[in-house]
């Protein structure tokens, strides 16, 4: 990065630390420390609930993962306002009458210490496995930028959030993604402009998305439907992301104590509410937008030279070994696709920008060949890579970083990699503080000799931050070559989260059962989940539905053999 990057990047990011630090003053207990006093309005709520969610992880791959996959992930987000609708009527309403610090005091009340000690530790595993690989998200950054190692980038990354957490607590979390998102919608923005503005002349943003619809990456809408029948291996269609999406958006924001810790700072119900409803109605547009920007630099990229591999430390790593030969011939041949792809593209959009005139099938067929040949091309790219020893040969969390480095000018880089760092540490400070809460309140609370002051949680809590903080660092040294990040860390989430939401179905729903059939189905839903998933092709989506409905279909059939306990 140039100089005037490095200032702007410098400025952004010790502005909101400092801000959101100063904002967190009146912390004086675990109240203030992990629900900010309870005293936030809904906007507050609803941009600490979107920058939890929106992490580095949502603006490093979402676009690499258009730019591979096309558009089609924005299904999995479709059930996810019907899901803020039914929170807002079933969950919310308890937790702020019952004013409690997790979502899982509630299921010792309802059904006992084991079932609640059992959900937390689920969350427990599942919050820090996911934070661990978003704090590897914004590492690539760093290793892309200096050139260090990933696993000490991890270590440095890591120990800057655990400061800035330890100190900051949940109101400085809620303060700061106010600003960090305000940040991150204008450098996406000005990336998606570069994106268009440095197209050849004719070509503008409505060719550049034709093209892109041609080369299949439009793929908005698609049916699951395939020769006849349903394909349950398709990761992403309407079905799945309307059920499955459904269920997975119910449990995250339902039973996650990094969501639920969002919105019980609200200072009233209808606070809560607001913010979640309002969540529900831009998230979907959101998402679809940052998948946008993805399309854009793929077509961008139809008319500029694309590098074979997309992270340039390991594409160097390779050239110093003996593959050097095989990647260099790899290297020419791509370079003569891409001047076939340029010719026949170009004619392609300047006849849809002058005419409006579809190209004939004959050129889209070439066009796809080539592209097909091409990700050949740089599937063998990446077994080099990998043959050599690369922490890292999947290059889709690359693909926008990339862009950045090499084609925006001068302080906007700085803006862009000012994003994606802050959007990382709002949302993994709000992470680590929900792990720190639900430790202390569920775990150490429970064994812990009662009778201690406030002071002294408050110490304990921060200690708790930091353990839980460095737990995560180590996950992140494990969470190198996992593809697309943005699928790694839902697919993770799924092996979990319809376990958890059925536990809490039962608690809302099926009143006559008793905490021993529900803490024995919580454990069979989650054997069957991991076994669907080890052993089948099944989509991921699928796995929070039929965890949530194994646990309760069990839990009812149990009740009727094991005894009572309500």
């Amino acid at each position: 990065m140039r100089p005037a990057d490095w200032i702007v990047l410098m400025l952004t990011l010790s502005g909101i630390i400092l801000y959101g630090i100063a904002r967190s003053r009146r912390s004086r207990d675990i109240e203030g420390y992990f629900l900010s006093n309870r005293e936030m309005p809904w906007y507050i709520v609803l941009l600490s609930i979107m920058g939890t969610q929106a992490s580095a992880i949502t603006f490093l791959s979402a676009p690499g993962q258009a730019y591979t996959d096309g558009m089609r992930f924005v299904q999995y987000y479709f059930g996810l306002p019907l899901a803020m609708v039914v929170l807002c009527i079933s969950f919310v309403p308890i937790y702020h009458r019952l004013r409690l610090f997790t979502a899982y005091e509630f299921l010792e009340t309802r059904f006992d210490r084991k079932t609640r000690i059992l959900t937390s530790l689920i969350f427990l595993v599942s919050r820090a496995l996911s934070t661990g690989i978003s704090i590897y998200a914004p590492s690539i950054i760093l290793s892309s930028l200096l050139g260090w190692d990933i696993y000490l980038t991890n270590i440095v990354m890591g120990g800057l959030l655990i400061v800035y957490t330890v100190n900051g607590g949940a109101r400085a979390v809620a303060y700061t993604q106010q600003m960090i998102l305000a940040v991150v919608f204008a450098g996406m923005f000005l990336a998606a402009f570069q994106a268009v503005r440095l197209l050849p002349d004719g070509i503008g943003f409505p060719e550049a998305m034709r093209i892109s619809g041609h080369l299949g990456r439009l793929n908005v809408i698609t049916t699951g439907f395939k020769d006849g029948g349903f394909d349950w291996t398709d990761r992403y269609n309407l079905l799945s992301g309307t059920i499955g999406g459904f269920f997975l958006a119910l449990s995250y924001f339902g039973t996650d104590q990094s969501q639920v810790g969002r919105y019980l700072t609200a200072s009233s119900l209808r606070e809560s509410r607001m913010g979640l409803i309002m969540n529900g109605l831009v998230k979907v547009p959101m998402q679809f937008l940052i998948l946008l920007v993805g399309t854009m630099v793929f077509a961008f990229y139809q008319f500029h030279e694309a590098p074979l591999h997309f992270n340039r430390v390991a594409e160097e790593r390779v050239k110093s070994t003996s593959y050097r030969d095989s990647v260099e011939l790899l290297e020419t041949r791509h370079a003569m696709l891409q001047a076939e792809k340029r010719t026949l593209v170009h004619g392609l959009g300047t006849s849809v920008g002058a005419s409006g005139e579809r190209m004939r099938d004959s050129t889209v067929e070439a066009l796809a060949v080539l592209q097909r040949e091409e990700d050949a091309l740089r599937g063998r790219m990446k077994g080099y890579i990998k043959a050599a020893g690369a922490s890292e040969a999947n290059d889709t969390n690359y693909i926008f970083l990339r862009f950045v480095l090499d084609h925006l000018p001068a302080g906007l880089v700085g803006l862009l990699i000012a994003v994606i760092f802050l959007s990382a540490w709002g949302s993994i400070a709000a992470a680590l503080n929900s792990l720190a809460s639900s430790t202390i309140v569920d775990i150490h609370r429970t064994f812990a000799k009662p009778g201690a002051d406030d002071a002294r949680e408050l110490r304990i809590s921060k200690v708790y931050t930091f353990l839980w903080g460095v737990f995560c660092i180590l996950v992140a040294e494990l969470a190198t070559d996992m593809g697309s990040l943005i699928e790694a860390v839902n697919i993770l989430g799924s092996w979990f989260y319809g376990v958890m939401l059925g536990i809490f179905l039962v608690a809302f729903y099926a009143r006559r059962v008793g905490g021993h059939a529900v803490f024995y189905a919580a454990l069979i839903g989650e054997a069957l989940v991991i076994l669907l998933y080890l052993g089948t092709d099944m989509a991921w989506l699928w796995l929070n539905a039929i965890g949530a409905l194994a646990v309760v279909a069990v839990a009812l059939l149990l009740q009727k053999i094991l005894p009572a306990r309500n």
